[in-house]
């Protein structure tokens, strides 16, 4: 049996930030993954046959990722900004926010909401949660701060309206138009079942997706999701650490010995310390205990286009559209219908959802035949929880697949399906994936995106340290599942390597 100083059990984004740290702290670090690539999800891979487009096909944008943790681990990694942060149509128009053009954000807030109040309330709810960002993003790499400290550091303003009222409430309250509210409201739902209206789950996702590294913006990877895991492999390999791939956990104890399974071979390793980059509920069952599975609710399209699809709007250019996030049907109360409809059990009749083109900002993921010749599309439905898709889930993906298409029809002055490569096997370039299809072709439990429902960034009740403890002194959590845990941020990893570095 070998020993190491530490052993990783799960080889995605966080177990290898979590290696290359300790690695380059002297640590004698093993990472055991059973796929036979690391990166878990943030990967990149060719999606249809003969059509060379490197996609990434589950976890798509960075938010979280802290510059800290770049520099820090010397990654060879280019994130790049989106000027327009949306398009959303209404009609005839739309609201386009470009992040470079504060006169024509406030022209397009005028046609689609008929004055400048809703513009006015924008600016002061994202100041306000610019505010918090810058405070609150620091902590996230800190041990835990209590709910005090917190609200001392947002402000009053922020504490209220962001953490203790649920996000719909205080949406309501701020805007007027339907639109606008949806807009802000999306961010609290990606990846979530919620009722904004009520339930702070919401809050939580908003707050994810809003405080990321101080600025709270969405870039897009250079090279597709698949380069950002492939610069913290690097990192970790410079640093020293052991990486195993197809090596699939089937045993953790206590006292810190690891059983994994190679082809038909059982083996155990020994780690002073295990840190665990699986779901809480995977963590459950290797240490034979009760799981309890959450609900992921999201259905997830990735297409490759033949062209950019036209708009009802011909004043908006198509390209300054999808760089952005496009919003389909996610409206306040188009968002409210939809979680009532599959809240009962229902595929949503207009199911909300968002996509953005990646190949617009970095076309370096077409490959050079296509470049010029294709656009890639991602889209994130939400309200799409796992319990649509479990009694028949190859007939419920095509019925979700095919509303949604229907659903952004509606907002294109022509059919999606229009604009879709063809592969050179004739079938079009387009693929979903339901939480029913990441549990069976991830592992995820339910399908959830984050490995389980979003925490508060703070301590609560007499919690300490960094977030990562388990029962077992020798079990630290370093993956989603991690207070401030949940995209790809590589925070859990970060913390799970300090709490084993400064002993607590």
């Amino acid at each position: 049996m070998g020993s190491y100083d530490v052993v990783v059990a799960g080889g995605g984004h966080n177990g290898l930030v979590a290696a290359a740290y300790l690695a380059r702290a002297g640590r004698s670090v093993l990472v055991l993954e059973r796929f036979d690539h690391v990166g878990g999800l943030a990967i990149s891979a060719q999606a249809f046959p003969g059509v060379d487009v490197r996609l990434s096909r589950y976890s798509y944008l960075v938010s979280l990722l802290p510059t800290k943790i770049v520099n820090d681990l010397g990654l060879n990694l280019e994130l790049r900004r989106r000027r327009y942060a949306s398009y959303t149509p209404k009609g005839a128009t739309g609201l386009l926010v470009d992040n470079e053009d504060a006169e024509a954000t406030a022209a397009s807030f005028r046609a689609v909401t008929g004055g400048d109040g809703d513009h006015k309330a924008w600016r002061d709810f994202y100041d306000m949660t610019a505010r918090a960002a810058r405070a609150l993003a620091p902590t996230l790499l800190e041990p835990l701060p209590t709910a005090a400290q917190v609200e001392r550091l947002v402000g009053a303003e922020a504490w209220r309206d962001l953490f203790r009222r649920p996000i719909g409430e205080v949406v309501d309250e701020r805007f007027a138009d339907d639109t606008v509210r949806g807009v802000v409201l999306t961010d609290a739902l990606i990846g979530t079942f919620a009722d904004p209206a009520t339930d702070l789950l919401a809050n939580r996702c908003f707050l994810y997706h809003v405080i990321g590294d101080g600025t709270g913006e969405w870039n897009v990877p250079v090279g597709g999701m698949g380069a950002v895991s492939g610069a913290l492999e690097s990192a970790a390999r410079r640093a020293g650490a052991e990486i195993r791939t197809g090596a699939e956990i089937v045993g953790i104890s206590p006292s810190g010995e690891v059983t994994f399974r190679t082809g038909d071979r059982e083996h155990t390793v020994h780690g002073r310390h295990v840190l665990v980059n699986l779901p809480p509920a995977v963590l459950d069952r290797v240490l034979g205990r009760p799981a309890t599975v959450p609900e992921g609710a999201q259905l997830k399209v990735n297409m490759v286009l033949s062209r950019l699809p036209r708009l009802k709007d011909p004043a908006v250019d198509p390209r300054a559209a999808f760089s952005g996030t496009f919003h389909i049907n996610e409206g306040r109360d188009q968002l409210a219908r939809a979680h009532a409809q599959a809240a009962r059990g229902e595929i949503p009749g207009l199911p909300p959802a968002e996509v953005y083109c990646h190949s617009l900002t970095d076309p370096s993921i077409l490959g050079p035949g296509l470049r010029g010749r294709a656009e890639t599309l991602t889209l994130f439905g939400l309200h799409m929880p796992a319990r649509l898709f479990t009694q028949d889930p190859d007939q419920a993906r095509a019925d979700a697949l095919r509303a949604t298409f229907a659903s952004i029809n509606t907002v294109l002055a022509e059919p999606i399906e229009d604009c879709l490569l063809t592969a050179p096997d004739g079938t079009p370039c387009v693929e979903a994936k339901t939480p029913v299809d990441l549990e069976r072709e991830a592992g995820l439990p339910g399908g959830h995106i984050f490995h389980a429902d979003l925490t508060w960034p703070y301590a609560e009740g007499d919690e300490t340290g960094w977030g990562v403890a388990t029962e077992h002194e020798r079990i630290l959590r370093c993956g989603s599942g991690a207070r401030r845990g949940g995209a790809v941020s590589g925070i859990p990893g970060h913390n799970a390597a300090m709490a084993v570095l400064g002993g607590s």
